[in-house]
């Protein structure tokens, strides 16, 4: 089964789908935009591209586990790209995402500046990684 990850964002988006089998990261995309309905848009395109049968999107915690002030915003964009895609959202703790790709693409040799290109895209994969490991543990 096919799993698209998204880590929605202000000004860009990043998305990583799995391989066929829903063991391992595939492809990965940063869409750029800041308008709600473009960026749902773009998504459904990629998720019906790249055959996407199930998705999960990146949900902002506070480090004790309680639901971080941007919670809101992003159930919202999860209902509109169910309604774009015809596929429920699965929200899952995106809690240090974005540090952890900092980290990797500093460790790889990329500069600091060069990370915004692609930053969104690992914390995507991250993601991605995490929800498909839980899914392999559940019975």
């Amino acid at each position: 089964m096919r799993v698209m990850a998204i880590d929605y964002g202000d000004a860009r988006t990043g998305v990583a789908v799995s391989d066929a089998a829903g063991l391992l990261t595939g492809y990965t995309t940063v869409i750029q935009g800041r308008q709600q309905p473009q960026v749902a848009e773009e998504i459904a395109r990629i998720a019906a591209e790249r055959q996407a049968e199930e998705l999960v999107m990146g949900f902002p915690r506070n480090m004790d586990g309680t639901e971080g002030p941007r919670a809101e915003l992003y159930r919202s964009f999860a209902a509109l790209v169910e309604g774009k895609t015809g596929m429920p959202v699965h929200l899952w703790d995106e809690r240090r995402t974005t540090i952890e790709a900092h980290q990797i693409l500093h460790a790889s040799g990329k500069k600091m500046k060069a990370h915004k290109k692609n930053v969104d895209a690992v914390a995507a994969s991250l993601i991605l990684e995490g929800y498909l490991t839980w899914r392999t543990r559940q019975p």
